[in-house]
């Protein structure tokens, strides 16, 4: 239909050419030269054929009988009327066997022309396909770009709502750090802190004794080190490390509005436990001991087969006293009643003093 078409718009006549089945246009051209050829034969044939007739019907024309002319002997030679009328028609009809072969050089020359242009309207309209198919192509990369492109628009957008949610946690990190270097800042007249690293996620601190302590006679106290971390749900989680002071590990959980109250309190039990717990990380570097922070005991290793437990009270050495509990030795519990020390009322490294040099045990 669409090779009709374009014939149509070029030239009516050519529909008559391009015929109803297309398979068969390639050998009509071909068919039609061969049939004129034929034709112009036959003519020629014809044409002298005719030339022959006439001049018999002229001469029974001019016979008053038709006997006449078998009896009458065959004429020699015809007369130059006859032959010149002959040569004139054997002249007209090679003029218009030439002007026939003309035409038919034209005709055939305009049948290659309708199929030259026939072909290169086939490879047009092949071309047209072409083009069609790959306009349908890209319609439809075109569409599942335009779906690809919603797609990331909405990702986009919730990419944005999440980057301003944590804009918003990074506002409330930086008022919370702002908050806890205000802590620092304010607890710094009463107790020696350190800040020993900062993330968006974790505070390190490390709490030392009294700046005033500092210049006393007493065993300097190694720092309490404290480590604080948040999540997003505004909670926060607080570990101690005592390390050879002797302080008993804990760990706080809650909520950030309660960050400032645990920070005081264990600083107020670091700091009314700095005294005994400088004397215990003392006493590790002359005795064999073990402090048990939970039982608030302290045990002494005197030899392989003798332990000695003291225990200390709340509030030592100001408020509390430390006292023997238990003499062991050689699996056998020894009556420390037995045992008289110099005084009364000795501290922790009075007594591992004097059970160290004590011959009862």
């Amino acid at each position: 239909m669409a090779v009709e078409w374009v014939l149509g718009r070029c030239d009516p006549a050519l529909l008559d050419l391009y015929g109803d089945q297309e398979q068969t246009d390639d050998y009509v051209a071909d068919t039609d030269c061969s049939r004129m050829i034929d034709q112009r034969r036959m003519q020629k044939v014809l044409i002298c054929q005719m030339s022959v007739l006439d001049s018999m019907i002229s001469v029974l024309e001019g016979l008053e009988c038709p006997r006449k002319l078998l009896t009458e002997p065959r004429p020699s030679n015809p007369d130059n009327k006859a032959r010149a009328r002959w040569k004139s028609v054997k002249a007209e009809v090679k003029a218009q066997v030439e002007e026939m072969e003309s035409l038919i050089s034209t005709l055939q020359a305009k049948v290659e022309q309708i199929y030259t242009k026939r072909q290169t309207l086939k490879q047009l309209v092949q071309e047209i396909e072409k083009k069609k198919e790959m306009s349908e192509q890209l319609e439809q990369r075109l569409q599942k770009a335009q779906r690809a492109l919603r797609a990331c628009e909405g990702q986009l957008s919730d990419l944005r709502v999440e980057s301003e949610t944590l804009l918003g946690y990074v506002d409330n990190w930086q008022v919370l750090k702002d908050e806890l270097q205000g802590y620092v800042t304010a607890t710094q007249e009463m107790l020696l802190y350190k800040i020993v690293s900062v993330s968006q996620s974790e505070l390190c601190l490390e709490l030392g004794p009294c700046q005033s302590d500092s210049y006393s006679n007493s065993p300097k106290l190694e720092p309490l080190k404290l480590s604080v971390t948040w999540s997003h749900d505004d909670r926060f989680r607080l570990q101690m490390r005592g390390g050879r002071a002797g302080i008993m590990e804990e760990c706080f959980d809650g909520r950030m509005s309660q960050l400032r109250a645990t920070l005081v309190e264990v600083t107020e039990r670091f700091t009314s436990q700095k005294d005994m717990l400088a004397e215990i990380q003392a006493l590790h570097d002359s005795f064999a001991i073990d402090w048990r922070p939970a039982e608030r005991q302290l045990m002494f290793l005197k030899s392989a087969s003798v332990i000695c437990i003291l225990d200390v009270e709340m509030g030592y050495p100001t408020a509390g006293q430390a006292t023997l509990l238990s003499v062991r030795k050689d699996a056998q519990f020894i009556d420390t009643a037995l045992l008289k020390p110099p005084k009364d009322n000795l501290s922790l490294t009075q007594w591992l003093v004097f059970l160290s040099s004590c011959t009862l045990i």
